[in-house]
């Protein structure tokens, strides 16, 4: 799975290639009846996103991760905005094409372990879990909403409309301050095996880290449908495993409006979403914790 996520990581890198030469032609099309201010600024604007971005791409980390995964979709909607404005066909399939082929790579599990595994520290494996379902939702709500300033706000600036622009640009900045944050922290929940035994690193739903000596762990596997563990996964969908342990344990949620302190409860199993749940029961594996 390994070298699945480094050729993935490849693949990404030669589909974001092709939509800076694909995009340059498109964009170029859309815009060419435009002020030169309005040229100007989709060309740099877009030389700038797309540059930040391919650094992302190379140099592979969690923070990078969260770069891609945000950057790497913004081609969908500029290839939109260029159908808008005029582009040609042929070109619009090349950019759409290529930036289908990024986004499918950078959203991939595989993909997302290879970048989480980069800032991983000594003998560790960090394996990403999935996104609960309701945060997913409003992320990529979210997302589109800032997308749409982005891509509007300096152009309408650049147009002269002085007040939509700068209330867009405006908005996209706060998006960056507010939303990056939040973004970041679907970036940064993981399942780690250290020597010491199992950690859950999940900043959305937990208020703390939970680490567990591997002589605190009595079993892991993939989670029957009658389980009765507490749920740590958001809740997401799709396989979930099963850590049970070998004496109660103290987990606190993450802090909300409704509970500024969190809300702690005693387990004796819980579950949790890795993206790959039999690669994660297969690391476990050779580190010794029972399994099955």
């Amino acid at each position: 799975m390994a070298n699945l996520g480094r050729w993935l990581a490849w693949l990404a890198r030669l589909a974001w290639l092709l939509v800076a030469i694909v995009g340059g032609s498109a964009v170029q099309q859309a815009v060419s009846s435009r002020s030169d201010a309005v040229r100007y600024t989709a060309g740099i604007g877009c030389w700038v996103g797309w540059t930040v971005v391919m650094l992302a791409l190379v140099v592979a980390s969690v923070h990078a991760l969260t770069v891609v995964r945000v950057g790497v979709p913004i081609a969908a909607g500029v290839t939109l905005a260029a159908g808008l404005g005029g582009a040609d066909a042929l070109n619009l399939v090349g950019l759409g094409a290529s930036a289908a082929v990024a986004i499918v790579a950078v959203f991939s599990a595989d993909f997302g372990r290879t970048f989480v595994q980069a800032s991983a520290y000594g003998d560790e494996e960090r394996f990403p879990l999935r996104p609960p379902a309701a945060v997913a939702i409003a992320a990529v709500m979210s997302w589109i909403l800032w997308t749409a300033c982005l891509l509007t706000g300096p152009l309408l600036l650049a147009a002269q409309s002085w007040i939509a622009g700068a209330v867009l640009t405006l908005a996209t900045i706060a998006g960056v301050v507010f939303l990056g944050p939040r973004w970041h922290r679907l970036s940064r929940r993981w399942l780690v095996f250290v020597p010491a035994g199992v950690v859950l690193h999940d900043p959305v739903v937990l208020a703390d880290t939970l680490s567990l000596r591997s002589a605190q762990i009595a079993a892991m596997r993939l989670a029957p449908d009658d389980t009765d563990a507490a749920d740590l996964t958001g809740p997401a969908s799709g396989y979930a495993v099963e850590v049970k342990t070998t004496e109660s344990i103290t987990v606190v949620f993450a802090f909300t409006p409704k509970e500024p302190n969190g809300r702690a409860i005693h387990l004796t199993g819980f579950l949790v979403s890795p993206s790959r749940p039999g690669g994660a029961l297969a690391a476990a594996a050779r580190r010794g914790l029972p399994v099955g």
